[in-house]
């Protein structure tokens, strides 16, 4: 396992945000406001190379995402669960699900595959063995730490 305190070893996150949540509520904006996630308004450039969290991706993330992850980014669509749909229509070589999760936070708390944005980076920084990154994220929500021990991580 690498040292995910180094420097190089920093993923860079970002948040393909539809603006579609409730600002007050929204994971992606506070983790904006603490300067750990960038917003995005598309995929382009050198993030068509990076990794897009989508729940209908044919292929599951992995350890192996690791390095595309260092080089281009982990992105996550930040959209109504009303309008979740519209993303099997989103294509790209890099899109990858996560495994079946429980959500921790508020609104969909012990539903399976409800994550918020933040858990759902979480999860993918776990995986990839970003862990002292994924539990930054999660220590700037009440809830995280019980996303964590739900999910075994």
């Amino acid at each position: 396992m690498t040292n995910s305190n180094s420097k190089v070893d920093k993923p860079k996150l970002f948040c393909l945000n539809y603006g579609e949540c409730d600002p007050k509520k929204c994971t992606a904006s506070k983790l904006k406001r603490l300067n750990l996630i960038k917003i995005i308004n598309k995929i382009q450039g050198s993030l068509n190379n990076a990794i897009i969290l989508n729940p209908f991706a044919r292929k599951e993330l992995s350890n192996l995402d690791r390095k595309v992850i260092l080089r281009f980014g982990l992105i996550v669509i930040d959209c109504s669960w009303n309008n979740i749909l519209n993303l099997k229509k989103l294509e790209f070589q890099s899109s990858r699900k996560l495994p079946p999760l429980i959500a921790a936070n508020p609104t969909n708390y012990g539903k399976w595959e409800k994550l918020s944005s933040v858990e759902a980076l979480a999860a993918a920084l776990f995986i990839t063995e970003f862990v002292d990154h994924a539990s930054l994220i999660l220590s700037k929500f009440n809830w995280g730490i019980q996303f964590k021990e739900l999910n075994k991580f």
